[in-house]
């Protein structure tokens, strides 16, 4: 298997090169930023890529962008993503749209060199490999979004509004309902969402928190 390693620090780059030297896996390149991981996939094309998703210039998701970006041209490359924290956004576009050969790890939850070169095996394989604490994240959206589906057109309007930041008796106004009305909204909104046991001003940001993810 030839693999490359896309990862700003050089220590993690050096570590992980020799590591999968011990596995028989050849690395054809290493490299340190998300231009950089393009050409060199472009120039000499490896079976695999592992990348980490937070690079420079931004250190956000450029890594996370590139691997679209290669899984559109090359459909056949394994991507293992990897990262210190949860980062989701672009995880699920690359799980749906090529759920074969992907994979995404949590460098801190890697507990062996077995776990890293078993999964790089997977994904080259064309198996999709996810850390568990992921696919708990990601089953716990798509609760949020289902939970969300289950409000009225009004409610939803509401939540809107409630993100807009207008107070109970501006929603009333905004959408010609008595104080009562929307009181009573606001109370189905809390249920429908499972928010049972915060103070009224915190369940309101985490329904509106809920809403901007959910859309």
């Amino acid at each position: 298997m030839r693999v490359i390693i896309a990862d700003d620090s050089v220590l993690l780059r050096e570590g992980l090169a020799r590591i999968l030297a011990e596995a028989q896996i050849e690395v054809t390149a290493m490299v340190g930023d998300a231009a950089a991981l393009e050409q060199a996939v472009e120039q000499d094309p490896p079976d695999a890529a592992i990348i980490d998703i937070r690079m420079p210039p931004t250190f956000t998701h450029e890594g996370a962008r590139a691997a679209i970006r290669l899984r559109e041209r090359q459909p056949t490359l394994a991507i293992l993503l990897l990262s210190q924290s949860m980062e989701t956004r672009y995880v699920a576009t690359l799980a749906r749209a090529h759920p074969e050969g992907f994979g995404y790890l949590l460098k801190d939850r890697v507990a062996g060199v077995s776990t890293l070169v078993d999964a790089l095996h997977s994904v080259a394989a064309g198996g999709t490999v996810l850390d568990p604490t992921v696919i708990s994240y990601l089953l716990g959206q798509a609760t949020t979004r289902t939970r969300y589906l289950a409000l009225t057109d009004r409610e939803r309007e509401v939540v809107e509004l409630m993100a807009q930041g207008r107070s109970n008796g501006a929603i009333g106004r905004q959408l010609f309902l008595t104080l009562k009305t929307v009181e009573g909204h606001i109370a189905s909104i809390f249920t429908k969402l499972d928010l049972h046991s915060q103070p009224d001003d915190n369940r309101r940001v985490l329904a509106v928190l809920g809403w901007l993810e959910s859309s």
